[in-house]
């Protein structure tokens, strides 16, 4: 019996160092700081668009780097915002297709990629003032301009959130956001046939003690009423193997009675929605700017 009961004692620690480890694996995968090498990307000069570099710094000081498309006549600016590990040059497609719209484009790296500098990273908590931020710029840049974001998976969650509290964002494309933090962590557990319980609490506690915000404090389910009545464009693949369908329409019941469009890309999944169709894609958004902010400048 004491060589059962032992056994029993080291396979329960066993379990309890897995799912620690597991847990700790968790947090890093969403914070920790990881940048590909050598770091080659294409530019709008590869696009034949005019550009300039800007620098801009987040509230907590951490320096931030953008692409600046201009539209000098325009009275709208669309801020892209890029998903979690991406950068700025993933939005190069639907950055420049907006600004042959006739659309000013501000495509800018949030911390700890691209050209942007390192900072506290997280999956839509601290990226929330890199967005403020690039308003604040755009504000800077082209006062009495229109401000609309354009937002992928990541930067779609964030865009939601930093919406709900800013009121100088007018517009919101948000294409593949996740509902909750807690749900899209168990959803990549479950695509690994990991059980969520108890990974999820200890994940979560783990993110608090050595990132410093909780699971509960990224909430976009929560937060996205208060866009309204400002228009909303909500885009999803229903075969989305990272982000489910099923936050989709979490987030548009949420969202009504608001003035919400939400769009599904049959048989897509995760952000492929714009590889399906690429200038249909364009012109969907771009039609959505035209009818909530006006019409673009002259292209």
């Amino acid at each position: 019996m004491r060589k059962l009961l032992g056994a029993a004692g080291w396979l329960t620690a066993g379990v309890g160092i897995g799912v620690g480890a597991l847990a700790g694996f968790t947090a890093w995968t969403l914070n920790g700081p990881r940048r590909p090498w050598p770091n080659y990307t294409f530019t709008p000069f590869e696009l034949d668009v005019p550009f300039d570099d800007v620098a801009f710094t987040a509230p907590d000081g951490v320096p931030l780097a953008g692409w600046w498309l201009d539209r000098p006549d325009s009275p709208i600016v669309v801020i892209c915002a890029h998903g979690h590990r991406g950068n700025k040059s993933d939005m190069l497609g639907i950055g420049s297709g907006l600004w042959r719209a006739g659309h000013s484009v501000l495509l800018f790296d949030f911390r700890g990629n691209g050209d942007s500098g390192d900072g506290p990273q997280s999956l839509a908590h601290h990226e929330q003032r890199d967005l403020s931020a690039a308003v604040d710029l755009v504000r800077e840049r082209r006062p009495d301009a229109r401000i609309a974001v354009v937002s992928f998976s990541m930067g779609a969650s964030t865009a939601i959130l930093t919406a709900a509290d800013d009121h100088r964002i007018e517009a919101l494309v948000a294409d593949s956001p996740f509902a909750t933090l807690s749900d899209v962590v168990a959803a990549g557990y479950r695509r690994h046939r990991l059980p969520s319980e108890p990974l999820i609490p200890v994940a979560d506690l783990a993110n608090r003690l050595r990132y410093g915000y909780a699971f509960a404090e990224v909430r976009p389910l929560d937060r996205i009423g208060a866009i309204s009545p400002r228009p909303l464009l909500l885009l999803h693949g229903a075969d989305d193997r990272v982000i489910p369908y099923s936050h989709a329409l979490q987030l548009a019941e949420a969202a009504a009675p608001g003035p919400v469009e939400f769009v599904t890309f049959d048989g897509v999944d995760h952000c492929g929605g714009y590889f399906e169709d690429r200038g249909g894609y364009i012109d969907l958004v771009a039609d959505f700017l035209h009818r909530s902010l006006g019409a673009p400048a002259a292209p």
